[in-house]
C-alpha cells in the first residue's frame, strides 16, 4: 500500500508540474484548455481571437500548403508566405539554365509575371466539430477490430457526406488520441497558387545540408505566393479570369522584434508525432529504422554532392532530391542522439513498471489493463523483423530512380490488362506518363543514377540474409555471382526506362496490348518485384500486426488517461491545425556551451566562404552589410536580425507556420528545429527543444532592400 501511495502521489506531482511549452493543441479547445495559461505567459489576446466559427480569426488566415507545409496570409490581396524548402519543389520546376530561379531567386515585379503552379493547392480549415460520439455510434466493446473498424468507417463516410452536402467544400474526419475521439474538418481549397518572390539559394537555403537541424542559423528560408478565386472569391482552377483572393483574415506584420521571454505561439499544421508509444516502439524506432535510413541516405547524400559539386546543371536536377534525402537523414541522427541522452526509451520503463503497478492496484484495472504491456512486446517482437524488411526495400531497393520510374507504369499495365477499360482511358493515362515523363528526365542523369543502384545493392547484399532480400534481387544476385556493375549495366543498358527517347517511342505508339512489353522490361521486373514483395509478402503481416497495435495503442492511450486524470493530454500530431505556444529562448547543449535566441548578419559574413556553396553570400547582401543600408528592418541594438529560437513544440508540417507575439501578430517564419530536440516527436525536453524561425524583420529587409520588391511590404500591414 505504501509503495501505491508513494507512486499516485508521484502522478500527482508530473501532473501539475506539467510542461507548459509542450503540446500541439486543438484550437477549439483553447479557450477550455490553454487561454488562462497563455495568458498568464503574456498573451493579450482570446482563444476566440485564434480560432471562432462566429467571427474571423487568426486560423482564416492559416492554411495547409501543399500536402505537407504551412502557410499564411499577409495581405487582403491573398498574398501568402511559407518557407523556401516549402516552395522549393515549385522554384525549381520554373528553373532552367536559361533563368535559375534556385541560384538567382525570382521576383514578379507586378501580377503578369506571377507564375502559375499546376497541382498546388491550399486549404483553409472553415470550421472542425468533435463528432465523436456519432462516428463510434453502434461500436460495442466486443467487437473485433476489423468489426469496429468497419462500422466506424461506415459512420465517417455518411458523417462527412452529410456535412458538406451542396456545397463545395471538403470533409475530412480524422482521428485524436489513437482512435478514442474524433474530429470533423470542414476545407475550403485553392487550385490557383502563384509564385510571387523567392530570394537566391544563397539566402533561402544559407547554409545548406550543412546547417540544417543546427543553431545558430542564418537562414533566409521564405518564399511568398499569392492565392487566386474566381469573380466570385470562391475556389477555381487556374485562369487569367481569376482574381486575388479576399481573405476573411489576414496577420499584420511586427517590426518590433523580439527579446527572451517573449510569449510567443505557432499557428500551423504539424504532422506526425509518437509521444505516448510505449518504450518498444521507442526501441524500434532507434535501434532499428534510424540506423537503416542513416547508412542508405548518407550514401546517396555522398553521390549526389560529389557530382553536384562538379556541375551547375547537375546542382540545379538533384538540388531538390538531395535536400530531401538529407533531411531524412539528419533529423533520424538527432533524433537517435536525443533520445539516447534523455534516457527516454529507459524513462518510458519505468514509466511502463510504474504503469503496471497502477493497473494491478485493483481487479477491475487489472482485467481491462493488467496484461496490456506484455501483449505491445509479443507483437512488437513480431514485427520488429518486418519493418526491418520493409525499410531496407524501400530506401535500397526502390532507391534507384530507373527503378521508382518504372513502377510508375505499373497503373497503366493494370488498366491495359483490363478488358473493360477503353481505348480513351488508356490514352488519358499515357498522356499523363508523357507529362511525368518530361519532368523524370529533365532532372535525371544516368551515370548518376547508375551509382545509386550500384552503392544500394551492395549494401543489400552485405548486410542482410539472403532470404531477407526480395527474391528478385536475390535471384540477379547470384546470376551475377555479386558483380554488381554487370548487373547494373545490363539493366541500364536494356531498359527502356533509362532513356527519354526510348520512353517516348514507345508512349507514342502505345496500344494496349503493349503492357507485355513494361512488363518484360528488366526496370520493371525489377521495380514489380521489390513493390510485390513489399505489398504481397511483408506489409499483410505489419498491417495485421499495426492493427493489434493500434487496437493496443487505442487502450494504453485510454489507460494513461484514466490513470492520470489530472494531466492536460495533447493529441499526437496528425496534419491537423493546431497551436503551440512556449517564450523566446536560448538554450545550453553542451557543457558550458549557451546560445543566444538570436542570430544577426553579422554570422552570415563570419560563415561566408566563397569556396563552400552552403556558405556563398550574394554580393549584393554584401553591399547592403558593408553600408549598413537596414532602412527601418534593423533591431534596437543596430543589427539586422536573422533567426530566432523558441520553446514552441513543433514537428514536420509546421514548416511555414507564422510565429505570432502576444498580440497576434507575425514576428517569423516557423522553419526547424534544433538538431538537439528533434526527438521532441517522441520525447519533448524544455531544455533542449527549441523552434528555428526566420525573423520576419530579415525577411523583409530581403524583399524591400535586397530584391527592390518594396510594392509586395507595402500590401502589409506594419506594425512599427
Amino acid at each position: 500500500m505504501k509503495k501505491l501511495l508513494l507512486l499516485l502521489a508521484t502522478i500527482l506531482f508530473l501532473q501539475y508540474n506539467a510542461r507548459s511549452d509542450e503540446g500541439m493543441w486543438i484550437p477549439l479547445y483553447l479557450g477550455e484548455l490553454n487561454e488562462a495559461e497563455m495568458q498568464a505567459m503574456g498573451m493579450k489576446i482570446t482563444a476566440e481571437d485564434i480560432y471562432s466559427v462566429n467571427q474571423s480569426s487568426l486560423k482564416d488566415a492559416i492554411v495547409l500548403f501543399g500536402r505537407g507545409c504551412t502557410a499564411e496570409l499577409v495581405s487582403d490581396e491573398g498574398l501568402i508566405l511559407t518557407n523556401h524548402h516549402c516552395g522549393y519543389g515549385r522554384i525549381q520546376a520554373h528553373s532552367s539554365l536559361e533563368n535559375d530561379y534556385l541560384t538567382d531567386g525570382f521576383w514578379a515585379m507586378d501580377r503578369s509575371e506571377e507564375l502559375s503552379n499546376p497541382g498546388l493547392t491550399v486549404t483553409f480549415l472553415v470550421r472542425m466539430e468533435e463528432v465523436t460520439e456519432k462516428v463510434l455510434d453502434g461500436v460495442d466493446e466486443n467487437m473485433s477490430e476489423k468489426e469496429r473498424l468497419e462500422v466506424i468507417n461506415i459512420n465517417i463516410e455518411e458523417i462527412e457526406e452529410e456535412a458538406v452536402k451542396d456545397t463545395h467544400y471538403k470533409a475530412l474526419i480524422k482521428s485524436f488520441f489513437s482512435g478514442n475521439r474524433y474530429f470533423l474538418f470542414i476545407n475550403e481549397i485553392f487550385k490557383d497558387v502563384r509564385l510571387v518572390g523567392a530570394p537566391p539559394s544563397n539566402i533561402g537555403k544559407f547554409g545548406g545540408d550543412t546547417d540544417n537541424w543546427m543553431w545558430p542559423r542564418h537562414t533566409g528560408d521564405f518564399s511568398i505566393f499569392r492565392i487566386y478565386a474566381d469573380s466570385l472569391n470562391k475556389p477555381a482552377d487556374y485562369s487569367e479570369d481569376n482574381v486575388p483572393y479576399k481573405p476573411k483574415k489576414y496577420i499584420p506584420v511586427s517590426i518590433k522584434g523580439v527579446s527572451k521571454g517573449d510569449f510567443t505561439f505557432v499557428f500551423g499544421y504539424p504532422g506526425r508525432t509518437q509521444s505516448y508509444i510505449p518504450s518498444y516502439g521507442v526501441d524500434m524506432q532507434v535501434n532499428v529504422i534510424n540506423p537503416i535510413s542513416i547508412n542508405l541516405r548518407a550514401k546517396r547524400i555522398d553521390i549526389f554532392n560529389k557530382e553536384m559539386n562538379k556541375s551547375k546543371e547537375v546542382r540545379i536536377q538533384y538540388s531538390g532530391k538531395q535536400a530531401s534525402i538529407s533531411n531524412g537523414w539528419k533529423k533520424a541522427i538527432g533524433e537517435t542522439r536525443g533520445i539516447t541522452r534523455l534516457k527516454t526509451i529507459e524513462s518510458k520503463q519505468a514509466f511502463e513498471e510504474e504503469f503496471n503497478l497502477w493497473a494491478s492496484s485493483s481487479p477491475e484495472l487489472n482485467s481491462k489493463y493488467g496484461s496490456l504491456l506484455d501483449e505491445f512486446e509479443k507483437d512488437y517482437e513480431k514485427i520488429v523483423p518486418l519493418i526491418q524488411k520493409s525499410v531496407y526495400a524501400l530506401e535500397a531497393g526502390l532507391s534507384a530512380e530507373i527503378i521508382r520510374y518504372a513502377l510508375s507504369f505499373d497503373k497503366l499495365v493494370d488498366q491495359s490488362k483490363n478488358k473493360d477499360i477503353d481505348n480513351e482511358s488508356i490514352q488519358n493515362a499515357v498522356e499523363k506518363l508523357k507529362g511525368a515523363m518530361d519532368r523524370h528526365f529533365k532532372n535525371y542523369q544516368l551515370f548518376i543514377d547508375k551509382e545509386v543502384f550500384i552503392s544500394m545493392m551492395t549494401d543489400y547484399y552485405q548486410n542482410n540474409k539472403m532470404s531477407d532480400i526480395p527474391p528478385v534481387i536475390a535471384d540477379k544476385i547470384n546470376k551475377y555471382n555479386g558483380d554488381f556493375e554487370k548487373m547494373t549495366d545490363d539493366l541500364f543498358s536494356k531498359s527502356m526506362f533509362a532513356s527519354k527517347e526510348n520512353t517516348i517511342t514507345f508512349l507514342e505508339k502505345y496500344k494496349k496490348s503493349h503492357y507485355k512489353k513494361i512488363k518484360k522490361d528488366p526496370a520493371y521486373k525489377l521495380a514489380d518485384g521489390i513493390a510485390s514483395y513489399r505489398q504481397n509478402e511483408v506489409k499483410p503481416d505489419i498491417r495485421k500486426l499495426g492493427r493489434n497495435l493500434d487496437s493496443l495503442m487505442r487502450i494504453y492511450m485510454q489507460a494513461q488517461m484514466e490513470m492520470q486524470p489530472m494531466k492536460k493530454f495533447y493529441p499526437d500530431a496528425n496534419m491537423s491545425l493546431r497551436v503551440a505556444y512556449g517564450n523566446i529562448d536560448g538554450y545550453n547543449p553542451d557543457d558550458a556551451v549557451t546560445f543566444k535566441h538570436y542570430t544577426t548578419l553579422d554570422g552570415i559574413m563570419e560563415k561566408e566562404d566563397p569556396d563552400i556553396y552552403d556558405y556563398v553570400v550574394e554580393d549584393k547582401l554584401e553591399e547592403l552589410y558593408n553600408s549598413k543600408d537596414y532602412g527601418r528592418y534593423a533591431d534596437s541594438d543596430g543589427t539586422i536580425h536573422v533567426c530566432f529560437t523558441a520553446t514552441n513544440h513543433t514537428t514536420g508540417g509546421n514548416s511555414g507556420s507564422p510565429v505570432l507575439d502576444a498580440e497576434g501578430n507575425l514576428i517569423g517564419l516557423n522553419f526547424d528545429r534544433c538538431w538537439e530536440g528533434t526527438m521532441s516527436d517522441i520525447d519533448y525536453d524544455i531544455s533542449q527543444c527549441r523552434n528555428i524561425a526566420l525573423d520576419i524583420r530579415y525577411c523583409l529587409f530581403i524583399i524591400d532592400k535586397f530584391a527592390g520588391a518594396g510594392h509586395l511590404v507595402d500590401e502589409m500591414t506594419i506594425i512599427e
